[in-house]
């Protein structure tokens, strides 16, 4: 008996202890300092996101946004290359909703990739979907987030992949790491933003905010004392996490006086580089070490705009976090007065030069199989547009330039969502009319691309336009800009994939000169890549995945207005070729 009554107070114990430890962790999300140990073979993750609208204070206002779990930004999932993820959504919100995550490779697995009329028809308020997938062959951040209207500026988390056990990074392991989520935040609800920009055909408003991990920072109302902070030590190396989750916002990001060692892109090991300054595109992610070889002090961590849109507004303000030394005057205790962080040299907004050199400088860690024979080789133009005021419409609903309204394409075809099937479900079950298969490799008219445009260009065709590719076949993608009403820095994204960026520059992209510039032995292996201001950018890939993968520029805004397109690839030879049969619980339309 007395065995017993010690097991039985033991146990007590060590449940109190389980859950004050469990109350603590959770009562401060804004003191980083994540290291998790995940051990063992392949393991399988369930996890639970209830979709739900909770109330979030922000620059001195409580509002209601839409959250996972009722946490923002959402939860962090960590797993290990190999493992296989789980993940029932069950929608308690009042939209429509779908989750992608961002990078994965969706192996035959497509039902699982989440944009919404794409690969699945959305998840209606009230109902779930379990999306069910391996993570095989990634290493590194990742991030999952909302791909319906604009429920992304608050549906986000991170999701980290560990090398297998038994391997290890390309780099010494640091003693701890920290994850940081740079994002966009609205006093407005977003998806009334959008909607109000859909309906007038101008430009949304931009945001009020920047965020990390979900906080302003220092430099905005309201907000200072729940500035996230960084713990260091000095001499030690730490490893940041950081993932551009801003809807609208290519991103510089800097840490006072700290140099900042890049050893991974989009979950790809790259050559280690050293920079002062790193730039992100929305859906980008990028690794780096810190040595803390500072004077023991705080040092800002911070982010702001790289806008390169001549003449467009923008959200000019500055996020900051705090990268906080050891021994560093105590933020809690009375009588001791804090000295203001030291505050990085950040780039100036249109500081395309300093963009330029950062993607420019990445490599891949190791020589890496870039396709060298090329089976479709493809022309994409990617830009705005304006569209004249329909007939029907009053003024209010064409607050465009002169009176139009903004539109976006590729090749000059205006991509439009199916709203009865999804593209996956359509190509899967043979049902007509939903797409066509003639989306063009090439502009239907050539033109100075990044010069005077003639207006009879300005004008895209909208419709459902997919690209067929044979399984296997190895691909090329010129992706062009165009100074359509405005160039900018486009930041594209395709699904399903990862590819090889073998080569940028500016003005139009000429075969005859600009191959001599491919790196064919060691490019950048990415998920996005940002097609510079006035210029164009080419990749690479094998259609190694079959399904139907959506390419889109990652700026929501363009999304809205069309700059999208599908592919299509075909299933190869058998079950491993072929794309999986759809989940039981798939939403219907």
């Amino acid at each position: 008996m007395k065995v017993h009554l010690k097991h039985t107070a033991m146990t007590y114990w060590f449940s109190s202890f389980l859950f004050a430890l469990i109350l603590f962790i959770a009562s401060a999300p804004l003191f980083i300092d994540a290291n998790p140990i995940i051990g063992g073979h392949p393991k399988t993750h369930h996890h639970e996101f209830i979709v739900q609208a909770t109330k979030v204070k922000r620059l001195c206002r409580t509002h209601n946004r839409i959250t996972v779990n009722g946490q923002f930004p959402g939860p962090t999932i960590n797993v290990k290359n190999g493992d296989t993820l789980v993940v029932k959504v069950v929608n308690k919100a009042r939209y429509n909703v779908t989750i992608h995550w961002h990078g994965i490779r969706q192996m035959r697995t497509g039902w699982a990739d989440g944009p919404e009329f794409v690969t699945q028809c959305p998840i209606r308020p009230g109902q779930s979907y379990t999306y069910r997938f391996t993570i095989d062959g990634q290493e590194g951040t990742l991030w999952w987030h909302a791909h319906s209207s604009w429920l992304r500026a608050t549906v986000y988390g991170a999701l980290i992949i560990y090398p297998r056990e038994g391997t290890s990074y390309t780099f010494a392991k640091p003693k701890r790491e920290s994850t940081l989520l740079l994002g966009e935040w609205w006093n407005s609800n977003p998806v009334d933003v959008i909607n109000e920009a859909r309906r007038t055909g101008g430009a949304p408003n931009i945001s009020d905010a920047y965020t990390i991990n979900g906080q302003p920072g220092d430099l905005y109302n309201c907000s200072s004392k729940d500035t996230v902070i960084v713990p260091v030590a000095l001499g030690e190396t730490i490893l940041l996490r950081v993932v551009n989750s801003a809807l609208n916002q290519d991103l510089f990001f800097a840490v006072a006086n700290h140099k900042l060692t890049v050893v991974s892109a989009d979950a790809s090991y790259t050559k280690p580089i050293t920079t002062s300054v790193i730039l992100l595109g929305p859906g980008q992610t990028t690794d780096v070490l810190i040595k803390a070889d500072q004077p023991v002090g705080r040092y800002y961590i911070a982010a702001r705009a790289y806008n390169s849109a001549q003449g467009a507004p923008f959200d000019n303000t500055t996020t900051t976090a705090i990268l906080e030394y050891k021994g560093s005057p105590c933020r809690t205790c009375s009588g001791q007065s804090l000295q203001s962080p030291v505050f990085p040299n950040l780039p100036a907004y249109n500081d395309t030069a300093t963009a330029t050199a950062f993607t420019t400088s990445l490599r891949s860690y190791r020589k890496v199989p870039v396709p060298t024979e090329i089976d479709e080789d493809l022309f994409f133009t990617v830009g705005l547009g304006l569209i004249p005021c329909p007939r029907r419409f009053r003024s209010s609903r064409c607050q465009g330039p002169n009176g139009t309204r903004f539109t976006a394409s590729m090749n000059n075809h205006s991509f439009v969502l199916p709203s009865s099937w999804s593209l996956l479900q359509a190509q899967q079950q043979g049902i007509p009319g939903v797409f066509t298969t003639d989306f063009p490799a090439a502009p239907p008219v050539k033109f100075d691309y990044t010069g005077n445009v003639s207006r009879a260009l300005w004008n895209p065709v909208p419709g459902t336009k997919l690209y067929k590719l044979k399984y296997g076949s190895r691909v090329q993608i010129v992706l062009q800009g165009t100074s359509i009403q405005t160039a900018e820095n486009h930041p594209i994204h395709l699904h399903g994939y990862d590819f090889f960026i073998v080569a940028e520059g500016f003005g139009n992209f000429d075969a005859n000169k600009d191959t001599s510039k491919f790196n064919l032995v060691d490019p950048p292996l990415r998920n996005t890549v940002g097609v510079p201001v006035g210029g164009w950018a080419v990749i690479r890939f094998a259609a190694d995945n079959p399904g139907v993968w959506l390419m889109h520029c990652h700026l929501d805004t363009h999304i809205s207005w069309g700059l999208a397109m599908a592919f299509l690839v075909e299933n190869g030879v058998g079950k491993l070729q072929s794309v999986e049969p759809p989940p039981a619980d798939l939403p219907i339309c």
